[in-house]
This record gives structure tokens, sequence and C-alpha cells, in this order.
């Protein structure tokens, strides 16, 4: 088993004919995701890569049954398009997009509420069931299929932390991108019980970062409910207070948000949390 995505999962791109939407259609095509086709509206009945286009998810749907999204729409109109993927039936979307205004997300994430739609993203990198299935821009060559679940709200420290397991031979079950936005989808404790429940999981990473309260919820989260193994890591151990580093969400401010509170949240729930990312192979070895 896996979460979220697997072998079975048919993907459509929505964005398919844009320059970041082709190329990463014919990555994840070329790693074995089984795309059976692409949205881009006034572009239906034209191919990608061999993949059929179509005006809209709808009509996507109605010939693929399809039953994923992967968004690469530019931030104008992505929420649009994650909203008219979660009207449409679309299952799990996953979007890549950065930049979408706050307000335009906080209508989508009501509407995919409504709708029981799962959501990756925005501004993430995407998810992977290692051998099986991939949606987003994640690196496949460095990921290994095994048992190792892993949660990041940091793009590039996902593909460090996986590119450590791999050379450790430490495989992963499923890994998700969950981003660095504010207003987002599936989140650290969605996730966590997911994985939970998942017999292919037998350990869990959490990569979190400055900025909000998700992994502070998350530490109170595994002390009650999680009964696997969970390594944690925080990013931003060094960044000054009121300046935001990188992502939109990873911010402190009013002295809430900082590395050392949510270190000391995991440490409080007897996580153990790694100071760098060197060091996490071990800590989920010792744990196993």
């Amino acid at each position: 088993m896996s979460i979220l995505i697997n072998k079975n999962s048919k993907l459509i791109v929505q964005g398919i004919t844009g320059r970041d939407g082709a190329f990463h259609t014919r990555k994840m095509k070329e790693y074995g995701t089984d795309i059976v086709g692409g949205v881009s509206p006034g572009k239906g009945g034209t191919e990608v890569h061999g993949i059929p286009v179509f005006n809209t998810v709808e009509d996507a749907i109605k010939d693929t049954g399809a039953n994923s999204s992967v968004i690469f729409v530019p931030a104008p109109f992505a929420a649009d398009a994650i909203m008219e993927a979660s009207y449409a039936g679309v299952e799990l979307i996953v979007c890549i997009t950065e930049g979408i205004p706050v307000m335009d997300m906080m209508k989508a994430v009501s509407i995919l509420k409504g709708n029981n739609t799962k959501l990756i993203g925005p501004n993430c990198p995407g998810i992977i069931t290692p051998d099986e299935s991939l949606a987003g821009i994640l690196p496949g060559n460095i990921f290994k299929k095994g048992n190792i679940g892993l949660i990041s709200r940091s793009g590039t420290l996902t593909y460090e932390v996986v590119d450590l397991l791999t050379k450790e031979g430490l495989g992963q079950s499923t890994c998700v991108g969950v981003g660095g936005d504010p207003v987002a989808g599936l989140y650290f404790i969605d996730l966590l019980n997911m994985y939970q429940n998942d017999p292919q999981t037998d350990a869990v990473i959490l990569i979190g970062e400055i900025g909000g309260d998700a992994e502070e919820q998350a530490a109170l989260f595994i002390k009650k409910n999680i009964t696997k193994p969970v390594v944690a890591f925080v990013a931003g151990q060094t960044a000054p207070a009121g300046k935001r580093m990188g992502h939109a969400g990873a911010i402190i401010s009013s002295g809430s948000g900082t590395a050392e509170e949510k270190i000391n949240a995991f440490d409080a729930a007897g996580i153990p949390v790694a100071t760098e990312p060197g060091e996490i192979p071990l800590l989920v070895k010792r744990k196993l």
C-alpha cells in the first residue's frame, strides 16, 4: 500500500501545454506515472508527448477516467483550476504553482472541503510513491521503494533528505511535499494519520520550518495518536525574526513560530529532532 497515490492513479495535467507543464509531464511519464490526459482551454484535440489534451477537466475525466490532477497553471488562474478539478470530481489535486493570492486559496479550500477533495500544495514539489507514481517536480531518480514516510514543508530539503536516506539503504513508502504557503491543503496532521494507517509505512520523517504553529500541533497529535516512530527536523534555526525565509509561511512574527519553539514541542512529545539533515538517517535507524 501507500498513501494518496499509487500505480492505479490516473493523472491529468492542468496546464500541460505550458513550458513547465510540458517539461514535467515528460518527466512524470518517463518515471512511469499513468498520465492519461492534459487540460488546456482552447487546445483540446491536440497532444503533448503523445498525451491527449482536453479543453476542460470534466471532458478529460469523461474520456479517461482520471482520478488525480497536477496543476502547472499560472498563479492568477491556479485557484480557478483547483476549483474546476474539484467540481469535476477529481479525488486528489497536486498544485505546484507558487504565488497564488491568499484570498484565492481561502475560497478554493472552502470549495475543496465541500466536495471532499484532497489537495497537496500549492507551492509544493508534489508527491511520490517510489516505483509506482510521481505527481509533481520531484527528481524520481533519488527515490527508493521502502517503508519510510516523509512529510516536508521544504522542497529542496525533501530532495536532500531522501538522497541521504536512499544512500543509507532506507527506502520510502510515500513522500509528500506540502509546500510553504500559509493557506494550503493536506498538512502534517492529515498525513500523519494516513501514515499511521498505512501498513507499508514503519516510520515517518517530518521536516518543518519556521513560521506558524503546524509543527507544534503536529507534535501534540503525534504524542496522543501516533504509535509509529517519528523523527523531525526544523529548518530556519538561525533565521532572524521578522524576515521571511523562502516561503510565504516561513516568517517569525510577534515572538511565535521560531525554530526553538518547534524543537521544544517535539522534545516535549518525545520526538527526536535532528540538528542537521545528515543526522536524520541515523535517528531513523535507531527508531526502527
